[in-house]
């Protein structure tokens, strides 16, 4: 009988491929303790805990699969039953972590085992028919994993896998993991000179070499100047607050395990409660500060800082704002996921009548984004949370703002019930880069909490006192990320309006060089940067150099060139692009840019 996958789900082949990998473990490495092992996108992986604290290599995937292409032949059923938490217990007696799950569901429930071969997992299924469905699977790699994600609890094992419908699946996906290994943009940050990490700074602090801190320069003035266009304005708030600022916004109470705490000494106390002159008695006054990990309270404290009126608003203040997180070091990944970054944040204070407006001038601006650098997208709507703060009329009028934009500017969106944010409801834009993986960086969220934790007001045009509403909302979100994805969704070939240098001079003799420097000066006053390559090497070896750093155009200069005051134009994926002048080079390149 033919056990072809095609008709079943991915994720249904894929959880049933993560419990064939765990039997074929269970099979080589006996006395392996399981944790959990579910379908993921593109893949699955398992948690486990090998005897007597060894460890698996990347050899021994090869052995895993080996077994697992066995036990597939073998073409076992998953068979499913049902038992109490009794049995269950007995069945797992030797699988502490199956046990704390089995013990955290309801007494009267009965749970689901599945069972392949010799082994039987604790799960909820579905399951395929049979393992001889599985046929297109392999083992990818290995990663440490905190037992739920608490460090406090054991470090484990996490065998990550795939599994398609197709063999024509499976090969593109490896196709596609290959040339994303050739586009990591730790890797090219470090042979573009872009960046760096070390480990004096800690994980997740990003070193920006001159050419990176080019980068982010460029991308942090065109996106100024497009929200100047925009009325919006910008202000600066500083890294550090007292903790009393965090309790305030609500921080400390919902987000402290992921901030950096630290007391100063403010210096002698010399409050009423101590006695003038008594030295001895004084004490010294420490205040607990925090670095903050959001810009938004200070945004609070700006507009409150004077008086309002219906008039004003809305008013839309922006800031590149540096935000520093604690996050576990075996969590951050490059630039994907730091410690320390940069938000394009924005506030916009605003009144009721104002807001379908002003979510349609986010999506304007969101798409004008996207567009920019070639990204397709999606949007997310997350609706009322159970543990929602706010009045429900609030809620309606801000959902249904943000859903009304959604439709009126025909953006593809899905709802996403109850998981807005407590303070209100939210879109989040996922981008797909040109490996067709998808990225969440844009948000736009409404906050009717803060407003009130700080006392915003403006006064009415019957000069009674308003609550403003409030959009947080971030395009780029992460500078540091949307760097990372723009590194690997270009393959380190940036637009030539934001690569760090637009053109590298060739001088193919020493007898040019000053005339690639009289060029240099032109390029140079038109604001375009380039480098002179003087070096003795023969032109090919120069051209050469110049497109493996991914410059966009070389500019040739020989005798002939520097004679007819002319250059010779090569762009790094097209080639030779002819004989021009210098003004059509700078004309060339201002018609790059976005408009």
């Amino acid at each position: 009988m033919s056990r072809n996958p095609k008709r079943f789900p991915l994720d249904t082949i894929r959880h049933s491929t993560a419990h064939l990998m765990a039997a074929a473990i269970a099979q080589l490495y006996p006395g392996t303790v399981f944790g959990i092992g579910p379908s993921i996108e593109d893949g699955f992986y398992y948690d486990l805990q090998l005897p007597e604290g060894a460890n698996l290599t990347l050899e021994d995937l090869e052995r895993i699969e080996k077994a697992m292409r066995q036990l597939a032949a073998e073409d076992a059923e998953f068979v499913q039953q049902s038992m109490s938490k009794a049995a269950a217990r007995e069945l797992f007696a030797d699988q502490p972590f199956k046990l704390e799950l089995i013990d955290e569901l309801p007494a009267d429930e009965d749970l689901t085992v599945y069972t392949c071969g010799d082994f039987s997992d604790l799960c909820r299924g579905p399951h395929l028919p049979s393992t001889g469905y599985l046929k297109h699977f392999k083992l990818m790699k290995l990663a440490g994993a905190y037992w739920r994600g608490d460090s406090e609890q054991p470090m484990l094992q996490r065998v990550y896998g795939t599994a398609w419908q197709k063999a024509s699946q499976l090969t593109d996906y490896l196709q596609r993991l290959e040339e994303a290994e050739k586009r990591d943009h730790r890797k090219l940050g470090r042979e573009l000179d872009l960046f760096s990490f070390s480990e004096l700074g800690g994980a997740g602090f990003p070193l920006y070499h001159p050419k990176g801190a080019r980068v982010l320069q460029l991308l942090q003035d065109w996106l100024r100047a497009e929200l100047y266009k925009r009325d919006y304005v910008q202000v600066m708030t500083p890294h550090v607050y007292k903790v009393d600022l965090w309790k305030m916004s609500g921080h400390y109470d919902n987000y402290k395990d992921d901030m950096y705490f630290f007391d100063v000494d403010e210096g002698e106390d010399k409050s009423s409660s101590t006695k003038a002159g008594d030295a001895d008695d004084q004490k010294r006054a420490a205040s607990q500060y925090a670095i903050k990990p959001m810009n938004c309270p200070g945004h609070m404290l700006i507009y409150g800082s004077g008086l309002h009126s219906y008039r004003d608003l809305p008013i839309r203040m922006f800031e590149f704002g540096t935000v520093y997180r604690h996050e576990l070091s075996g969590v951050a990944h490059g630039l994907m996921r730091a410690r320390g970054f940069t938000q394009d944040d924005a506030h916009i204070f605003c009144r009721p009548d104002q807001v379908n407006a002003e979510v349609l001038g986010c999506l304007e601006l969101v798409d004008y984004v996207m567009n920019t650098f070639g990204f397709a997208y999606t949007a997310e709507l997350s609706t009322r949370p159970e543990n929602a703060m706010g009045s429900a009329e609030t809620w309606e009028l801000t959902t249904g703002a943000l859903e009304n934009a959604l439709q009126e500017y025909g953006v593809d969106y899905t709802i996403s019930e109850g998981d807005g944010a407590f303070y209100g409801p939210k879109i989040d834009i996922h981008l797909r880069d040109a490996l067709g993986r998808t990225w969440q960086c844009s948000t736009i969220q409404f906050d009717a909490l803060m407003p009130e934790r700080f006392d915003l007001q403006y006064r009415s045009a019957d000069n009674s006192s308003e609550r403003p509403l409030m959009l947080h909302r971030a395009i780029l979100g992460s500078m540091e990320r949307f760097l990372g994805i723009l590194i690997e969704h270009y393959g380190g070939a940036l637009p030539s309006w934001l690569a760090p240098t637009q053109a590298m001079l060739i001088p193919i003799s020493d007898d040019q060089i000053p005339y690639a420097q009289d060029v240099s000066a032109q390029l140079t006053a038109a604001n375009i940067r380039t480098e002179i390559d003087g070096t003795a090497e023969r032109m090919q070896a120069k051209i050469a150099r110049a497109q493996q750093k991914r410059i966009p155009y070389m500019l040739v200069m020989g005798k002939k060139e520097a004679e007819s005051d002319q250059i010779a134009l090569r762009h790094r994926t097209e080639g030779d692009l002819g004989a021009c002048e210098v003004s059509d080079f700078i004309a060339k390149i201002e018609s790059e840019k976005p408009s």
